[in-house]
């Protein structure tokens, strides 16, 4: 490689929120879904990611979090670029100096694998770019490769909505990569805001790679699976419809099978909070006091997303203030809304 080679990319990529849930994975390949999952992308939850490289005789990595080292999450990047030489030769020949940062708590149920590894697969596509003066970026190879650092990150490479995981529903979809539901939803969940209340800023008890795992012995796990699959494809048609109600139905039962199987496996575990259920019941409450199509979801974590329409967004947000914000740690909470996908810095 010439030694001349040298330059800087700078990705910022956004966590995503799944509404029918990615919960197990298939034996028949690596981060394989066992059934479809559907997820807003978002706007203020991403990870931002710069790569400064230049030619080396062999791979080198320095990588910084939040400005410091951190060698737990640059052993992960390592076993990933080990793995993706054959997708990057380049890096065979190139030493990597990574800076992250997040804009929320790390391991605390907001999708932070998803938008930080989904920035790092697009900074290496930018990097192939360069090198081979390329214009264009391949958005399926980004997902695909995405999903290979993290199952969830392959949804977040994609704008407002996207689908992971082979449905009948919509032809197209794959296993290997998420499509794009852009241009697939009705108007008013472009506009959709997720109020993400801070429960719990602590690193989760059990990881979602074990949680995953632990879905090969669970004894609903198969029910499950039939059960998201039917979710996804009524959700499709839901999301065409701008189905407010139905929508609010779909989300807060996938939230809850979510941490039900949890609780069901063997070990069982619960992430949940006191006061996520404290939120959960005092929204039942306000929704059905005002009739709003406001409702709520959980990942894998104990922090809650509060999601509804732009139009309602006034009365939501004053509620959280004068209602959910006791709940939170510190009264954190964040004002996210779906957003338009990654962009280069």
């Amino acid at each position: 490689m010439n030694d001349n080679i040298h330059g800087g990319v700078k990705w910022q990529s956004p966590s995503n929120i799944a509404i029918v849930k990615y919960w197990g994975k298939s034996p028949k390949g690596p981060q394989i879904p066992q059934n479809p999952s559907v997820s807003f992308t978002l706007t203020k939850c991403s990870t931002e990611t710069s790569i400064f490289y230049e030619a080396s005789d062999r791979f080198g990595l320095h990588f910084r979090f939040d400005g410091k080292e951190n060698p737990e999450f640059q052993t992960k990047i390592a076993e990933f670029l080990k793995q993706q030489t054959s997708s990057f030769p380049f890096l065979n020949e190139m030493d990597l100096h990574i800076n992250s940062h997040n804009t929320f708590p790390h391991s605390s149920g907001i999708a932070s694998s998803a938008s930080s590894m989904s920035a790092l697969v697009l900074c290496l596509l930018d990097i192939e770019r360069e090198l081979h003066g390329e214009k264009d970026m391949d958005t399926k190879k980004a997902s695909c490769l995405a999903r290979l650092a993290s199952g969830s990150a392959c949804r977040s490479v994609f704008p407002k909505m996207a689908l992971w995981g082979t449905t009948e529903a919509f032809p197209g979809s794959s296993n290997e990569y998420a499509v794009s539901l852009e241009n697939e939803i009705h108007p008013i969940f472009k506009s959709y805001h997720d109020s993400i209340l801070i429960v719990s800023d602590a690193k989760k008890e059990v990881s979602s790679r074990a949680g995953h795992a632990l879905m090969d012995t669970n004894p609903y796990a198969e029910v499950r699976y039939a059960q998201a699959r039917q979710h996804t494809a009524t959700l499709l048609e839901v999301l065409k419809a701008g189905d407010l109600e139905a929508f609010c139905h779909i989300t807060e039962s996938e939230a809850m099978q979510l941490h039900a199987l949890m609780m069901c496996s063997e070990p069982s575990f619960i992430l949940m909070k006191p006061n996520t259920l404290r939120i959960i019941n005092t929204l039942y409450a306000f929704r059905k006091e005002t009739d709003i199509p406001v409702c709520f979801t959980l990942d894998a974590g104990p922090n809650v997303h509060i999601l509804y329409p732009d139009r309602d967004a006034e009365l939501v947000e004053r509620f959280i203030m004068d209602e959910l914000e006791r709940y939170c740690v510190d009264g954190t909470w964040i004002a996210d809304r779906v957003g338009d996908g990654p962009s280069r810095c």
